[in-house]
């Protein structure tokens, strides 16, 4: 059972809808297994908890 995880900023349903729709089936083609055997997990994370390069990206 392979899992896809991704963590980004926020994302709309739509988004989601279509990362988790676009993850399964490309993972399912290369992967040779069904679709129904991939878990996609969406981590959203405010801006205001990311740092890069030494600073908060909220901050820039």
């Amino acid at each position: 059972m392979p899992v896809i995880t991704l963590e980004a900023g926020k994302l709309n349903k739509e988004q989601k809808s279509q990362l988790v729709k676009e993850f399964t089936a490309t993972a399912s083609s290369v992967m040779n297994v069904p679709e129904q055997a991939i878990i996609v997990l969406l981590k959203e994370n405010e801006l205001d908890n990311v740092g890069f390069s030494g600073k908060l990206v909220y901050d820039k």
